[in-house]
């Protein structure tokens, strides 16, 4: 399958909601995309290819969306997967991150032990929006000495500038962009 028609296909499940969570913001949901096993392989595996044989050691997942790719793409690459909670989450010792959502804030937790020194490391996230999460993330990360190889997302919506907010840390790919 072209990847212009992979990309059409997935596009066709997103479906846009208007004024969720706010007034304003246009919520793309993915749901029926997750529900059509097909369609979810096929996220999944663009989401995967471009990091197949850059020696990824562990794939890392904001809750709770990212952990939906986060394990489907660790499966694919042979890798692990190390969740990134939110506050209080975590049993062990952990590092933390405060950052602005587009429409609040909140804080990310990691467990101080969780990345072993000079893993290499991929971010996973559904959507990549205003960049707040993933760069968090990316810094929350940043933390441990690893390599960060890079940074997939199912969809971006490019218009708000996300993916500049984070070249400092590692190129992103998204399979779909708005």
């Amino acid at each position: 399958m072209h990847t212009t028609d992979a990309t059409n296909r997935l596009e066709a499940l997103i479906h846009d909601v208007p004024d969720f969570p706010k007034p304003g913001v246009v919520y793309k949901d993915f749901s029926p995309m997750l529900a059509d096993p097909g369609a979810l392989a096929l996220a999944v595996e663009l989401m995967a290819n471009p990091y197949r044989g850059k020696g990824v050691n562990l794939v890392i997942g904001a809750e709770s969306r990212g952990f939906i790719f986060g394990t489907a793409i660790a499966q694919a690459l042979s890798a692990g997967f190390v969740p990134i909670r939110k506050p209080g989450k975590l049993p062990r010792a952990v590092h933390g991150v405060d950052y602005a959502l587009e429409y609040g804030t909140d804080r990310l937790e990691m467990h101080q032990d969780a990345l072993p020194k000079g893993a290499k490391v991929l971010l996973v996230d559904d959507l990549l929006a205003t960049g707040g999460t993933m760069r968090a993330s990316c810094e929350l990360v940043s933390k441990a000495s690893v390599q960060i190889v890079g940074i997939t997302v199912l969809i971006e919506l490019g218009f708000l500038g996300g993916a500049a907010k984070l070249s400092e840390f590692a190129p992103v790919h998204s399979v779909i962009q708005y």
